[in-house]
């Protein structure tokens, strides 16, 4: 994936080879948080007040990260309070772009080409990667944030006033449990997965590859006895998980070479999947067309030939066992 060096795409494609053959992530460069009476929050500046139609969510259907602010954005019943934009599946030399296809409707606010160009227009100098979700200000005219977990914790308590206050995904007395199990999932799950896939090092590989099955191992047995990760309540860590999740049998198991076991393999992590895939507006934010198409389509040192393979069926709308279970 290419990135912005002060204001210019540059099209280079991730390189771990300087990294001891380990992906390393960079981190979200926007940090600034939208609060209910504009005042600053954990980071960055203030005055990012909540409004109703004043931010532009732009999101990739392919994108875990992305996924999660379109998941709280309905769970909270946002939808007419931030609107979206949904880029192009397919991610080539230029980045993330907004070609027409589908759900890939353009981009409304300013007709731009490619992400990068939003960008662009929040800082001209910018240098980094141009990732989604992007939280866009139209008021000020600037990315208020591109961090995904942040972004989530917005939508969660920021804008309740035009959306559903009784939906707390990160209640008080649970937030250290959150925190804790979030840790373990980013790293090796969440992160895990593209640690594995864009490996240049078959040792890197493989410490990435363990460490990923030994967490995926520790959420089956939590599992077994909580319904959720934290208890008997869906909060964050599900659905920060649940993205990962939806996409490890039809992407990461293959073409990452994730592949000890499936999702499917695991009895809890699978009816897991399902009962969270089932809850009511969660399967309109799934698209495999889309995760699919982006992967084994955008990846060429991954997949050369760019083939979009056909299987494997998989369905998440059978009967899960997740309601005998209750918080431990």
């Amino acid at each position: 994936m290419g990135q912005l060096v002060n204001g210019t795409w540059e099209a280079d494609g991730v390189d771990t080879r300087k990294a001891g053959g380990k992906y390393r992530r960079t981190e979200a460069a926007f940090r600034n948080w939208v609060t209910k009476d504009g005042s600053p929050g954990p980071s960055g500046l203030g005055g990012f007040k909540a409004a109703p139609g004043r931010y532009h969510l732009y999101v990739a259907y392919a994108c875990p990260w992305a996924h999660r602010t379109l998941i709280v954005r309905m769970l909270k019943g946002l939808k007419d309070a931030i609107d979206v934009s949904v880029v192009h599946p397919f991610m080539g030399k230029m980045g993330w772009s907004f070609e027409h296809d589908g759900d890939a409707l353009g981009d409304p606010l300013f007709d731009a080409k490619y992400i990068h160009e939003i960008y662009i227009r929040g800082k001209s100098d910018y240098t980094g990667r141009a990732s989604v979700p992007v939280l866009w200000d139209k008021e000020r005219g600037t990315v208020a944030s591109n961090e995904s977990s942040e972004i989530i914790r917005m939508f969660n308590s920021a804008f309740d006033e035009w959306g559903d206050p009784s939906v707390d995904l990160y209640p008080e007395p649970l937030r250290a449990e959150i925190d804790a199990v979030n840790e373990g999932v980013y790293h090796n799950v969440n992160n895990g997965v593209y640690k594995c896939g864009f490996a240049t090092s078959q040792e890197a590989y493989e410490e990435a590859f363990h460490a990923l099955f030994d967490e995926l191992d520790g959420l089956e047995a939590r599992l077994a006895r909580n319904r959720y990760l934290v208890g008997d309540r869906i909060t964050e860590a599900d659905w920060r998980a649940f993205a990962t999740l939806v996409r490890f049998d039809p992407v990461y198991f293959g073409h990452f070479k994730c592949n000890k076991r499936r999702v499917y393999d695991y009895p809890n992590l699978w009816n897991y999947t399902k009962e969270l895939y089932q809850v009511p507006g969660v399967a309109g934010t799934v698209d495999l067309d889309h995760i699919k198409r982006h992967y084994y389509g955008s990846h060429e040192t991954v997949n050369p030939t760019r083939i979009v393979p056909v299987g494997p069926e998989i369905d998440y709308t059978t009967p899960h066992d997740r309601g005998r279970l209750k918080a431990a």
